[in-house]
C-alpha cells in the first residue's frame, strides 16, 4: 500500500500550486483522504479530509477559502489546490487515508506515509 504525493515546488506568495496524490496497493474509493503538512520544529498538521466519495470535506482554518480537496476515484487520484499561497504555508506535504470527520483531520495509527512533496513560498 503506497499513497505518493507530487507536484511541490517553490513559489511565490499569492501563487497557485495543485498537488497531487496517487494511490497504489489499495482501491482509493474506500477511504477517507486527508493531506497533511509539517513545517521543519513543528508538528504535522491536518489540513484537508476528503470523505470516500467526495461529498463532504474538512478544511483547517488556517487553509479554508484558499486550499481545494478533490478526489477522482476512477484514476485513484486525490488532489489539493494550494491558492493565494502564503510563507507560512512552506512544509512537506503528505497524503494518507484517514477516518473522515468533520471535527478535522486525524490519520489512523496504521496510515501509509509516503515521502511527501515539498512546498516553499517565498514572500
Amino acid at each position: 500500500v503506497q499513497l505518493q504525493a507530487s507536484g511541490g515546488g517553490l513559489v511565490q506568495a499569492g501563487g497557485s500550486l495543485r498537488l497531487s496524490c496517487a494511490a497504489s496497493g489499495l482501491p482509493l474509493e474506500q477511504y477517507a483522504i486527508g493531506w497533511f503538512r509539517q513545517a521543519p520544529g513543528k508538528e504535522r498538521e491536518g489540513v484537508s479530509c476528503i470523505s470516500s466519495t467526495g461529498g463532504s470535506t474538512y478544511y483547517a482554518d488556517s487553509v479554508k477559502g484558499r486550499f481545494g480537496i478533490s478526489r477522482d476515484n476512477a484514476k485513484n487520484m486525490a488532489y489539493l489546490r494550494m491558492n493565494n499561497l502564503k510563507p507560512e504555508d512552506t512544509a512537506n506535504y503528505y497524503c494518507t487515508i484517514v477516518p473522515y470527520s468533520d471535527d478535522g483531520c486525524r490519520p489512523y495509527s496504521s496510515s501509509p506515509w509516503g515521502q511527501g512533496t515539498l512546498v516553499t513560498v517565498s514572500s
